[in-house]
């Protein structure tokens, strides 16, 4: 069985080379085909509903944009590969082990395996894009509420926006003043561009104070909900950490019950190992544990605004 393995991962990497496919290539490609392709029909329907679909494609193009801003771009397409490799590597050890029935749950741990070693820069760029918009947003609603116009709001303080926030405001002047003088199609256009609800929502504000100039009021009460959001992380993340630092440890024990079953009784191990029974019931331990692990992460991360 060991020369099949071997035999057959010399095989995929002479089709590789064979077709000339390159790290690049391949991530590319994923990307294609992991990109959504929504009828119109389904792209209204998603607006009028208030849907965020297709959320491992958003996931991965926000983590290729972290990893840019952070002078890491190529790390993205190291990633991506390795998350392939990883898969196929997470198979090879269900076969080595004789155990089909383990084979999804490791096969899609050992894939994320790489996306969880790039979460701390990905928790970096989110806390910094937080900070940068507490920053921008209030000193270009402080100029609004004087000047009442957001163009002339924005130009005053566009030196002082950072990137990634820096292009996304520079495009919205271009717009507004190139290309177009609908201010309030370029707030829209605007919105789109950065994934935070309190963003979005500042925008919307935006629009309808073109309308009605007395509703800049409510501005600097939109902003601060950026600073309380912040300020709660910042009490919340001691007992997050602590949930997980237990939950790794439930997974710790879990697992080492293995090898401990083996020095405390052989007759159990081998039934476990080897037995069909056993196998199935490492499988669905496989699949506890991948599924709670998701479901611990999606629980004990940073609390987002949602109206």
């Amino acid at each position: 069985m060991l020369f099949s393995i071997i035999s057959s991962v010399l095989l995929i990497i002479s089709i590789a080379f064979l077709f000339g496919l390159t790290s690049e290539r391949i991530t590319d490609d994923m990307m294609a085909v992991l990109k959504p392709n929504d009828t119109l029909k389904n792209k209204t329907k998603n607006l009028r509903e208030k849907k965020k679909k297709h959320s491992l494609y958003r996931a991965l193009v926000r983590l290729r944009t972290a990893l840019s801003v952070t002078g890491k771009s190529r790390q993205f397409i190291i990633v991506f590969c390795a998350s392939i490799g990883f898969f196929v590597a997470g198979v090879l050890i269900s076969i080595l082990l004789n155990n089909i029935y383990l084979m999804p749950a490791l096969s899609v741990a050992f894939a994320l395996l790489p996306f969880f070693y790039t979460t701390n820069t990905f928790s970096y760029y989110e806390n910094y894009i937080k900070e940068e918009l507490e920053t921008t947003l209030s000193i270009i609603t402080t100029s609004y509420v004087r000047s009442d116009d957001i163009l002339t709001a924005v130009k005053e303080n566009l030196q002082y926006i950072h990137p990634p926030l820096n292009d996304a405001f520079r495009s919205f002047l271009g717009e507004a003043t190139i290309v177009s003088s609908n201010t309030k199609q370029a707030l829209n256009n605007l919105k789109d561009k950065v994934d935070d609800e309190i963003f979005v929502e500042w925008c919307e504000t935006l629009i309808q104070c073109q309308d009605d100039r007395t509703l800049k009021d409510t501005l600097q009460s939109i902003v601060v909900k950026l600073t309380d959001v912040r300020l709660i992380n910042s009490e919340l993340k001691t007992m997050l950490s602590s949930a997980r630092s237990e939950y790794w440890v439930m997974v710790a024990l879990v697992v080492g019950n293995i090898p401990l079953l083996y020095l405390l009784n052989k007759e159990w191990y081998q039934t476990l190992m080897y037995t069909t029974h056993g196998k199935i019931v490492l499988g669905i331990c496989g699949l506890v544990i991948l599924v709670t692990a998701l479901f611990m992460m999606k629980f004990t991360k940073p609390i987002n605004y949602k109206r």
